[in-house]
């Protein structure tokens, strides 16, 4: 067993924990209600895990990740229809949150099976597919990104209390479309790039990546605080403890999994070249530059 794989092993019980965390900050302290059934948002945690590792098995099998994003987005999709049918009630605040959610879901997750279908891989998984423990690994992990990234949405669904919309509701949902809107023209400006063969091999640094060079991952984490805002009037006690989404979805994406790792392979596929040492110079890693 190398590094990786004992790194990995080792990281596999500390996503699980801290999915459990998250499952009993959500149900309010109690991962069963007051009859004795699991509460919505315990059931909706549990579910995007085992999605996962039901998905990892043939993916581990036929040796592919292209389905990864896929299920992922399926899962958010699963797990938030759950949690809405199995409320005690779907108030407006809740309806809300389901659109946007689902409306992020169905977004990413066609735009991202459209591109690995496309390119038919996703070079990140070149190193771990092999192994059993590094594949497992990341499935789980994304088990525990779909459950602290909706964590807060998820929340304020399953919660048995429903004001009406107010204006955190509206500040909430100003800021989800302006990181959705962000996120999805940085998507759309990317793949126009790509796709005109005069830019192989050259990198982006055009439109919103003139400002930012991460500047769907900015989105990301703007629209997730979008959702916090929307949520926050319907949660009380524990359940506070999920607004710590949009902080979680900043770490993993800054510090773990997301910039991190395309950093390093754009440093080993550009680095020396000196337009892209300028660009890295001149260019915020994630929040855009104003001017």
């Amino acid at each position: 067993m190398n590094k990786e794989e004992k790194s990995s092993l080792l990281g596999i019980p500390l996503i699980l924990l801290v999915g459990l965390a998250f499952a009993l900050a959500g149900s309010n302290g109690n991962l069963q209600t007051s009859s004795g059934e699991f509460h919505p948002f315990a059931i909706a945690v549990g579910i995007a895990f085992a999605l996962q590792w039901l998905a990892f098995v043939p993916a581990f099998i036929w040796q592919t990740e292209r389905y990864f994003d896929l299920v992922g987005s399926l899962s958010y999709i699963s797990v938030t229809l759950l949690a809405y049918l199995t409320a005690a009630s779907q108030g407006p605040r809740s309806t809300l949150l389901l659109a946007l959610i689902l409306i992020w879901a169905g977004r990413l997750g066609w735009f991202l099976f459209s591109r690995i279908h496309k390119s038919g891989k996703d070079g990140r998984f070149d190193a771990m597919k092999p192994s059993f423990i590094r594949f497992g690994a990341a499935w789980t992990l994304q088990g525990l990104w779909i459950t602290f990234t909706a964590a807060a949405g998820l929340a304020s669904i399953a919660s048995p209390r429903a004001p009406e919309l107010d204006g955190f509701a509206i500040a909430g949902g100003l800021v989800w479309l302006a990181g959705f809107s962000v996120e999805a023209i940085a998507d759309w400006q990317k793949k126009q790039f790509k796709s005109d063969p005069k830019n192989e091999g050259q990198f982006i640094q055009e439109g919103l990546w003139s400002r930012s060079r991460h500047p769907n991952y900015f989105g990301e984490i703007v629209l997730w605080s979008g959702i916090a805002l929307i949520a926050f009037p319907s949660l009380e006690g524990w359940e506070h403890g999920t607004l710590l989404s949009p902080v979680f979805v900043a770490i993993l994406l800054c510090k773990v999994s997301g910039i991190p790792l395309l950093e390093e392979r754009s440093d080993k596929k550009w680095g020396g070249q000196e337009d892209y040492e300028n660009y890295k110079r001149n260019t915020p890693v994630l929040v855009p530059k104003l001017w």
